[in-house]
């Protein structure tokens, strides 16, 4: 009786082109199936006493029935009010539909390209098959999986009555922004062009500075409930392949509904996930990418993302940037250095305020100790709770500054620093001192060029200022060789993180700790383990 019922209403909503929701009452412990029309309903059950047949999800072929076929769509993109369907006639005999995703296809190149000329232009039938009447790219199907797949990619599918197969047209016209220069990463004498959330594009951008036919593109796609598509981007004569396949293999490990960000998929295929240090470098710049891609290294791609994914790097790879190769040699070596020295005051400088004052004050010049004495004679907390209070406002001004509005981020962080500071002050809360040590901590990680790296120092910080309060300057000792041993332990990709610190290698730091004249790098760092050293 069910199979006749549903087999009755599923004809009305093929003739009528809509689609309707049929209700049974089951029992609770029911899990049904119902054949009709060759294709199979489920009626699902889970503790619930109204249930609604859908359909069984398979890849069933494309039928000659136009009629059958656009009720197969309709059932495929339920309740989807952006799916568009034009009933067209081709050649003035011929019935076709045109299908396409609303918002994800470019509607003036479906009416220029495509409708405009199968009306106007096609005399025949058979032109549709044998010449190129429809003005863009396109394909062939049989399988309804394609055709879900490439609607949700913005392509436009025609449907031809007595066919039995579906054209694939090339229409994608998603929103997207123009190409303009990322705030995340500001060079001064590097380019001005920022990846775009488009796979393609990023490509494009990648290719105008490397336009060589060395550079191998390999494509991949994740996501079970989205598919997402992943490129990877190297040199094929200078990237290790061992490199590749070890990438390859991590891509294909997990599984998951879709990937969001590039962030993800870079926490997927990391080495250690329990580490406070990235792994991998991440990019928002065409000549950045370019840079690491020279050395050996593998631009990950994602789609819909604008950042990549730079993989294996090393730990010094985080305190370069493309602006040092355009310095002069003497004014590079100086900012490298700079930086190196930023990491050691952003992760150190608090602990070894707390360490001095609490435990070792003997250390520093007896005027310096009255100047401290008289600022922290009204503090009513010890050196560790100061710190620590200290840093925390100066974290939550930061992200604040981050998530507000950009014209109003920066002044409240600026001017909530130093209102928030000069109270403590007054107030008795924090000592003068503790406030130019937090500042100089702030100034020292901000000039750390990549953010990620950036986080781990601030993160780094807490802990080292705990061990600072509990063991003194042996435990700040104990903290720096944790810290190194972790550092050179670790691997990005298969590869050594400390290199070329561990092992050691001075030969390659000409241009690593510091950067010599562009006339003697004439060689790759092993770091990635390129196949070819020598620069050409």
């Amino acid at each position: 009786m069910i199979t006749q019922v549903v087999n009755r209403l599923h004809y009305y909503c093929i003739e009528m082109r809509i689609q309707v929701q049929i209700i049974v009452n089951i029992n609770k412990e029911t899990n049904a199936g119902v054949t009709m029309n060759g294709r199979k309903w489920f009626i699902k059950s889970k503790n619930k006493a109204v249930k609604e047949i859908v359909p069984e999800k398979t890849d069933s072929s494309i039928t000659r029935d136009l009629k059958i076929n656009e009720g197969h769509l309709y059932s495929l993109f339920d309740e989807a009010p952006d799916l568009k369907v034009h009933h067209m006639k081709l050649s003035g005999e011929t019935n076709a539909i045109l299908t396409y995703l609303e918002g994800l296809a470019d509607k003036r190149t479906i009416q220029i390209n495509i409708i405009r000329p199968l009306v106007t232009e096609m005399k025949s039938i058979d032109q549709l098959w044998s010449s190129n009447v429809i003005y863009s790219h396109l394909t062939c199907t049989l399988s309804w999986s394609e055709i879900e797949a490439a609607i949700l990619e913005g392509n436009s599918i025609l449907f031809v009555d007595g066919e039995e197969k579906a054209i694939v047209i090339d229409s994608q016209g998603w929103p997207q922004r123009s190409v303009e220069e990322p705030h995340s990463e500001t060079m001064l004498k590097a380019g001005h062009e920022g990846f775009l959330e488009t796979a393609s594009q990023n490509i494009a951008l990648i290719r105008r500075f490397l336009p060589n036919r060395e550079l191998k593109i390999k494509q991949y796609k994740i996501g079970e409930r989205a598919n997402i598509k992943i490129y990877l981007v190297y040199l094929g004569d200078v990237t290790n392949p061992t490199i590749i396949e070890e990438l390859e293999k991590r891509i294909s490990s997990f599984t998951v509904d879709t990937l969001l960000t590039t962030g993800e998929l870079e926490q997927y295929i990391e080495d250690a996930a329990f580490t406070p240090f990235p792994q991998s470098i991440l990019t928002e710049r065409p000549d950045v990418t370019a840079m690491h891609v020279l050395e050996g290294r593998v631009a990950v791609i994602v789609d819909r993302s604008p950042r990549v994914l730079i993989t294996p790097v090393n730990f010094l790879s985080f305190f370069q940037t493309i602006d040092d190769y355009s310095l002069r040699w003497s004014l590079a070596v100086f900012v490298r250095l700079l930086r190196l020295l930023s990491f050691f005051i952003a992760v150190f400088l608090p602990a070894l305020y707390i360490v001095v004052i609490a435990f070792h004050y003997e250390v520093l010049p007896m005027n310096l100790i009255l100047s401290i004495g008289e600022t922290r004679e009204r503090v009513p907390v010890s050196p560790f709770l100061e710190a620590v209070l200290m840093e925390l406002t100066l974290e939550m001004l930061r992200e604040a500054g981050i998530r507000l509005p950009s014209t109003i981020g920066q002044t409240v962080s600026i001017v909530g620093g130093i209102v928030i500071g000069q109270a403590a002050v007054q107030a008795g809360l924090v000592s003068n001192v503790m406030v130019i040590v937090v500042s100089l901590t702030a100034i020292a990680s901000f000039i750390i060029p990549v953010f990620d790296m950036a986080y781990s120092i601030r993160l780094i910080r807490f802990p080292m200022m705990v061990i600072a309060w509990m063991f003194g300057m042996v435990g700040i000792s104990m903290g720096f060789m944790i810290i190194l041993a972790h550092l050179v332990t670790m691997e990005s990709m298969g590869t050594s993180y400390g290199t070329p610190l561990s092992p050691l290698k001075f030969s390659e730091w000409k241009d690593s700790v510091i950067r010599s004249p562009l006339r003697y790098l004439n060689k790759r760092q092993s770091g990635p383990r390129p196949i070819q050293r020598n620069k050409k």
